[in-house]
């Protein structure tokens, strides 16, 4: 299993009445994309969300997050959070609300 199904199903769960919102398989994981920009994402047990680099340090303090190092190094405006994190829906709502809120801030992509 590359990513988490049943995280997965909760985030969609959440990210479905979103309008402007898609459903993509990436890098082995999930992620879920607002006016063509990644948001929101599962790799393997976590949730990736990309927080921008104003709300970096913010997320980092919250519980279960930590730096998103895909690439082995840190990657600014992109935290991970584990399962304690997003244990409930409302926490897991939160996040997903946070890295929604981010991407409202982007131009959307032309198609």
């Amino acid at each position: 299993m590359a990513y988490d199904e049943d995280l997965a199903d909760r985030v969609r769960r959440i990210v479905e009445p979103m309008r402007g919102t898609n459903e993509i398989s990436m890098f082995g994981g999930l992620c879920f994309t607002l006016n063509g920009h990644m948001f929101v994402g599962v790799m393997n047990d976590d949730l990736m969300v990309r927080v921008g680099p104003d709300g970096h340090d913010a997320a980092l303090k919250q519980p279960g997050a930590r730096p998103m190092d895909f690439t082995k190094r840190p990657m600014k405006g992109y935290v991970y959070v584990d399962s304690k994190g997003t244990a409930n829906g409302r926490s897991l709502a939160k996040w997903v609300k946070m890295g929604s809120d981010f991407a409202s801030t982007l131009p959307p992509k032309s198609r």
